[in-house]
């Protein structure tokens, strides 16, 4: 799965509620630069008529205000939107304030004076649960709606440069009927892009078929391809269509091209020179409106080289070629591809995922990932059927995590690792030692508290998770 489902937008919508112009308009300000999109009120009636008119993530509001007070404003506001995110400051801090909130619907509460890097940690987490819930909700309704799925536009999740750089490139080729060929190692999503490109084109309502090429031996390559005539060979009872029939008026998708034999190769170019094949066994001519799309992993270039792939095919077939990167290349997708991948396996094992933990995140985004998108899918599925609560941490993911730079040996590769990981891992191993505090981690480092504050936010951006509990 390649995937994108996030953009450039803001975080989150967060609505803050506070009676104290002060307080109100410091908040606005933080919340602002750390990247949301913030709305402001002073009173609980101006919070309820925002919320009519403007779709909102959380409610930041003040426990004590005149008029109505934040318990009221909450049960009032999830009447209007039920999924609303509520979060409560209040100055008195007393255990019973806090549980009247939550009894109101209160997801958490904050005590004045507010400590912005608590608030930030809540929101972020509040925000990630968020998002978890949508992505279930999601599936659930696509679980409801079987019929509705085939229709459902093949989801891209990552918005990475280089998977940005894909996303355009697919647009573009989309719109043409030139032949495409998708290149990129195992796992990296080639039947995706291929079927992405199949449902923005003016195909997509036509068939999209695949065929694995390398599963097959030469002479059931030629009958899947081009069909066959009864008794063309032992076991030919029938006269059977081929995928090229199939695909017509829609798109053939010819998977693992680089391993089809010779003979099989000749065949092939005809077809994309002339538009037309027989059956094996027969004579009758027929022809088929079908568009090509080619993918393997293969070098083809290489391949030519060595005279085992036809030059004059690779060059009908490379008309647009459509290269993928691997995972390793794209590390800033990995919190988003795990996110996505928890929620489908919460969903499919009847669990409830809200979190990830930093640390099973920074082991996820550390690692090579040799088998790319694949591969951690097939991770955070086990590790989402063996967590024992709704968070997933380092201990639930496969063991081979602990060959990344920040797994369970906690030991930097030297050579192997950039400059910029041996910082992180400085950076991390540190504020983790001092117990969470910034000041202790920048005099150890010797490095300013503002870098030490930069860096961990720039962390948390990336990995879009809150600190351990």
């Amino acid at each position: 799965m390649i995937a994108m489902n996030e953009s450039n937008a803001s975080r989150g919508h967060i609505l803050v509620v506070d009676d104290e112009g002060s307080a109100r308009e410091a908040l606005d300000t933080l919340l602002e630069d750390s990247g949301y999109e913030v709305r402001t009120a002073p009173e609980g009636f101006k919070a309820l008529g925002i919320l009519e008119e403007w779709t909102c993530d959380i409610l930041l509001t003040d426990l004590r205000m005149p008029i109505m007070d934040g318990v009221e404003l909450i049960r009032k506001a999830q009447d209007l939107e039920g999924q609303l995110a509520c979060i409560v400051m209040t100055a008195f801090g007393s255990i019973e304030n806090a549980v009247e909130a939550m009894k109101a619907g209160a997801d958490d509460y904050l005590t004045k004076p507010l400590n912005f890097e608590a608030v930030e940690l809540l929101l972020e987490r509040t925000m990630e649960r968020i998002e978890m819930r949508r992505e279930l909700d999601r599936l659930r309704e696509e679980r409801e709606a079987p019929q509705e799925m085939e229709e459902t536009e093949i989801t891209i999740v990552g918005n990475s440069p280089a998977m940005q750089q894909v996303v355009d490139m697919i647009d573009q080729v989309a719109r043409s009927q030139a032949t495409v060929l998708v290149t990129g190692a195992s796992g990296t999503g080639k039947e995706l892009v291929a079927q992405q490109i199949h449902e923005k084109s003016d195909r997509a309502d036509g068939p999209f078929v695949r065929l694995h090429c390398a599963a097959l031996s030469e002479n059931l390559l030629e009958s899947e391809l081009f069909g066959h005539e009864k008794g063309a060979f032992t076991g030919a009872t029938h006269q059977r269509k081929g995928r090229f029939e199939e695909a017509d008026g829609g798109t053939l998708l010819l998977d693992e091209i680089g391993e089809i034999p010779e003979p099989t190769q000749v065949k092939l170019l005809r077809f994309l020179q002339q538009r037309e094949f027989e059956r094996v066994g027969g004579n009758e001519t027929i022809s088929v409106d079908v568009r090509i799309i080619a993918a393997t992993n293969r070098d083809l270039e290489e391949a030519v080289r060595q005279g085992i792939f036809r030059e004059d095919l690779y060059y009908r077939l490379n008309v647009i070629n459509l290269q993928l990167p691997p995972l390793k290349a794209r590390r800033d997708d990995i919190p988003l591809l795990a996110r996505h991948f928890a929620a489908i396996y919460a969903e499919a094992n009847d669990k409830e995922i809200e979190r990830i933990t930093p640390e099973a995140m920074e082991a996820l985004k550390s690692y090579d990932w040799p088998g790319n998108v694949r591969e951690l899918e097939n991770a955070v599925e086990r590790a989402t059927v063996l967590a024992s609560n709704q968070t997933l941490t380092l201990d639930d993911l496969p063991n081979d995590l602990e060959e990344s730079p920040f797994g369970r040996d906690s030991n930097v590769r030297i050579p192997g690792s950039t400059l910029e990981d041996i910082e992180r891992y400085a950076i991390l191993e540190t504020y983790e030692s001092t117990g969470g505090s910034t000041s202790e981690t920048a005099d150890i480092l010797d490095v300013s508290v503002r870098k030490i504050q930069y860096k961990l936010k720039e962390y948390r951006n990336e990995w879009n998770v809150d600190d351990e509990e």
